[in-house]
């Protein structure tokens, strides 16, 4: 991955008053985890450099609470959709209701969709359903797709495959998988989202070889919060909970795995989240 001609410069973590701004582009910001101090959560991001956020809708209801949370902050938008763990939420009434959300400026895209095969908390046959009908609203509404895949391969790229030219853009977000499913992903020209997973040296050492192989122009990092905490923050919070400020470590660990400087990441990823999201210069 190359991100400017000359990166000879060693990786630099500017202070923050230095520090490029960026973009979470995916944080479950409706979570119970939150209710508590949600504000709070809110200015500790801003302070350090996340200036917008997008609040993934996994749920009906979900999704609605991500639009109204968004609906009352500048600095958050919202995507629309179900998880595949939810996939026998998707019927025609759910998708009109995703339809009239969409209506408002603040929704940026349609998901969280995909397919889960890790857990199989539904059916695969009923998740293949959900997804493609997701996609039809996505391409019905011109927007791009925020999408989850987890051990999903090769069926994922089967089902989107003959749908890609109608869809804007895609996101896989939150990507852990291996080599074959990547290049497939990367051949649909889908722009793919990194996480505090690749600070886990436990289960994301591959995506440090990985990460190498996603052309600088489709790299998007998030937090997933309050999962996914990054393993490289010490000392820990006492409630393990991940937040959106923390969205400064992944940007590190990732600057420092390209070798490259922070704030040259930060401005790449940001600016491909915008052009992605549409999202206005704040």
């Amino acid at each position: 991955m190359k991100l400017q001609d000359d990166v000879s410069a060693p990786p630099e973590i500017p202070s923050a008053a230095t520090r490029g701004v960026l973009v979470d582009i995916g944080l479950n910001l409706t979570h119970d985890s939150f209710d508590e101090d949600r504000e709070q959560v809110l200015q500790r991001a801003l302070n350090e450099g996340i200036r917008q956020m997008v609040v993934t809708g996994a749920s009906i209801d979900g999704s609605e609470d991500a639009v109204a949370l968004a609906n009352h902050h500048e600095c958050l938008y919202a995507t629309v959709g179900i998880h595949p763990h939810h996939a026998e939420q998707t019927c025609n009434e759910a998708l009109t209701r995703f339809k009239k959300l969409s209506q408002g400026h603040k929704v940026k895209a349609i998901g969280e969709t995909g397919l889960d095969f890790f857990r199989n908390f539904s059916p695969r046959d009923m998740q293949v359903r959900s997804f493609e009908q997701h996609i039809d609203i996505a391409a019905q509404l011109n927007l791009p797709m925020f999408l989850h895949e987890r051990d999903a391969h090769p069926t994922f790229a089967d089902v989107l495959r003959p749908h890609r030219e109608k869809v804007k853009d895609i996101v896989v977000h939150c990507f852990t998988g291996e080599k074959d499913a990547l290049h497939a992903y990367l051949d649909l020209d889908c722009y793919i989202g990194i996480t505090g997973w690749i600070c886990d040296e436990r289960r994301g050492l591959h995506l440090t070889d990985l990460i190498r192989d996603i052309p600088a122009d489709r790299l998007m990092i998030e937090t997933d919060a309050p999962y996914l905490l990054p393993r490289n923050i010490k000392p820990k919070p006492k409630s393990r909970r991940n937040e959106p400020h923390y969205l400064t470590r992944i940007c590190e660990f990732v600057a420092d795995t390209l070798d490259i400087p922070y704030n040259d990441l930060a401005r790449q990823t940001t600016e491909n989240a915008r052009r992605f999201f549409d999202l206005p210069a704040p």
